[in-house]
């Protein structure tokens, strides 16, 4: 009966996950046309942090309760989560087109913070001091960002359809307020979607002697991650590319910078039994995938088959080895 019950609340988690991105797209799409901003920019900021939510909740509280290495593991599996499975899903879905800024702008970004991170960690503890550096530069940079996109407005992107962008430019202060009120229920859903869902998960992993840190760095980060994959999917669904590509780099950023800042402010974070040779995989993985967004401006279908094999190979030597470790194989 406890078995059904905790698969009943990953069932649930999944539901409310998915309609939590659904809304969450609708209304961050239309405010960005309304507001003068680029899907792209919303994606990276208020989509991202809102689908970052849920690894900063565990994160804490995983840290909170002393364990430091499965709130890493979080952070690393969500990353690696993010670039190779949630990327890699959602451009078999449709193909996407990447703006000049992401591989300007975003990626260097992104590969700077890896760095600065895998740098922080290199003793295996992320003291407050340190945290509160990456809190302030994930300040920075929201407020960069949206100060660059009203200073230097972009087009709105044609992956937007001309439904979205007509609904946004009609009706007042009502329609300003469905549509807050969308990206807010949207966060809520996702947040208690992902809660559930790992929740469910985790009694059931943990039955069967599972260590916190394989924990994180699978289940919990995949949990954690499928708010940005129902994101991505739905606006991949939608051909919504700014949306997909701002959602998953603006999540890892925040992953990096706001999870891990704030987490570190509230107590230092230590590495724990979690393996150098995961941090190594997602920063490995981090620079693997700018190529692929250089060399066309876009990435194929082909090229999303990659990522979801990696994903799904180091999923795989993840699972092997804990049960090789735990003496299910002879």
């Amino acid at each position: 009966m406890e078995l059904l019950a905790n698969f009943a609340w990953i069932l649930l988690g999944l539901v409310l996950l998915y309609y939590g991105a659904e809304w969450l797209v609708q209304g961050a799409s239309t405010l960005a046309i309304r507001c003068g901003l680029s899907p792209l920019v919303v994606g990276l900021t208020v989509v991202a942090f809102g689908t970052s939510s849920p690894e900063l909740a565990v994160s804490v509280g995983a840290n909170l309760d002393g364990n430091g290495g499965m709130a890493l593991g979080n952070v690393i599996g969500s990353n690696i989560c993010n670039i190779a499975l949630v990327l890699g899903v959602a451009a078999m879905v449709f193909p996407i087109a990447i703006q000049r800024q992401i591989v300007r702008r975003e990626m260097p970004i992104l590969l700077l913070a890896s760095v600065i991170f895998v740098w922080f960690l290199r003793d295996g503890v992320i003291s407050r001091g340190e945290g509160g550096i990456l809190a302030v530069l994930i300040g920075i940079y929201v407020t960069s960002s949206l100060w660059l996109a009203r200073s230097e407005p972009e087009d709105q992107s044609e992956d937007v359809s001309e439904e979205v962008i007509v609904h946004a430019r009609d009706g007042g202060v009502l329609r300003i307020t469905m549509d807050l009120g969308l990206v807010a229920i949207g966060i809520l859903l996702l947040v208690i979607g992902a809660n559930r869902m790992v929740y469910g998960g985790e009694n059931i992993a943990l039955s069967y002697g599972v260590s916190p840190e394989v924990i994180a760095l699978t289940l919990f980060a995949f949990g954690t991650s499928l708010p940005e994959l129902a994101t991505s999917v739905v606006a991949a669904m939608k051909k919504q590319g700014d949306i997909v590509v701002g959602n998953v780099v603006g999540s890892c950023i925040f992953n990096i910078l706001a999870v891990v800042g704030f987490t570190a402010s509230v107590a230092p974070l230590s590495q724990g039994a979690l393996m150098d040779l995961d941090l190594w995989i997602m920063l490995a993985i981090s620079f693997l995938v700018l190529p692929m967004m250089w060399g066309r401006m876009r990435v194929d279908r082909w090229e999303g088959g990659i990522l979801l094999l990696g994903y799904l190979t180091y999923f795989g030597w993840l699972v092997v080895k804990e049960v090789a470790k735990s003496g299910g194989i002879s």
